[in-house]
């Protein structure tokens, strides 16, 4: 928030003091930010990030019980406006500490192509998928949020204001269930440094929000949190890091079973460039400057 500041002269008073007094050299405007717009994101050819995510299901304690952990490259920027998936793996253990196991590829998402465009909640998106690869799909959504958040809203965002989106949405997951927005807020927080890139830092979360699965004989009836940040290029609109972090809490019911079960997982995701501009591919520092947002207001 700008400061600004109205001066009242006191004229009986004060004027003989004012006279006797030197001039003071006023002090510099307050510096105002505001994002790029009517910009559109330069692909100046491939560009490839690594998504990984893990999965943590705890019980009602926090003690972790089970971790799983899917690994991916996804490259944008492709001709034809496409983008594509590969080295794909999905590996779980048992415990908190347990070194994941070895794992092969997902043959299915190796060269996995589509527009970047494309609508992926259509019901024949995931033909070639297992119906059971939950999780090899919020690969491919969660990718589509982090651009949709990070580069679709540099036109309404504003510093330090929240932005809400999204609020009150069904979205239907074919064959799988039902998610529902409850009020997804956006809110540009400040700038920072990634890869070498000035970046605008945006906040996101979307809380207290239904989900309902019913697919293969399971059954789950939860609650979603999700929050995290996006930092994108203010040059090219491009992402250069994004976050996430989600909590489901509720209850499922397996195959043969009478009566549910509580759930409780937490995921963490990060999502950063492996290719960078001399073409060597290597996972770029996560090292980061930010400029907090408050010091604009000062």
């Amino acid at each position: 928030m700008l400061i600004k500041m109205n001066f009242i002269p006191f004229i009986v008073c004060a004027a003989s003091c004012l006279l006797a007094q030197p001039l003071r050299a006023q002090s510099p405007a307050p510096q105002t930010w505001d994002l790029p717009h009517a910009t559109a994101v330069k692909d100046a050819g491939p560009r490839s990030y690594r998504f990984s995510v893990i999965y943590y299901t705890a019980d009602r304690v926090g003690e972790i019980i089970h971790r799983q952990r899917l690994t991916a490259d996804y490259t944008r920027g492709l001709p034809n406006g496409e983008v594509e998936w590969r080295n794909v793996t999905d590996t779980q253990v048992d415990g908190a500490t347990a070194p994941f196991p070895a794992t092969p590829k997902r043959d299915y998402m190796e060269g996995f192509r589509y527009q970047l465009n494309a609508n992926t909640m259509a019901p024949d998106f995931f033909k070639s998928f297992p119906p059971t690869a939950v999780m090899e799909r919020n690969l491919v959504w969660d990718t589509g949020m982090f651009e949709l958040f990070g580069q679709n809203y540099f036109d309404q965002l504003k510093l330090n204001q929240p932005l809400h989106i999204d609020s009150g949405q069904d979205v239907a997951m074919p064959a799988i269930g039902t998610f529902h927005n409850s009020d997804v807020v956006l809110e540009w927080v400040g700038r920072s440094q990634r890869n070498g890139q000035d970046c605008a830092l945006i906040d996101y979360h979307a809380f207290f929000n239904p989900v309902s699965i019913n697919m293969g004989g399971m059954t789950m009836k939860a609650r979603s949190d999700y929050w995290g940040q996006i930092w994108v290029s203010l040059a090219t609109k491009q992402i250069e890091y994004a976050t996430l972090q989600e909590e489901v809490n509720g209850e499922i019911k397996l195959p043969g079973q009478d009566t549910p079960q509580l759930l409780d997982v937490f995921r963490i995701g990060t999502f950063e460039p492996v290719t960078v501009t001399n073409s060597v591919t290597a996972t770029t520092s996560a090292t980061s400057t930010v400029t907090n947002s408050t010091a604009v207001a000062n």
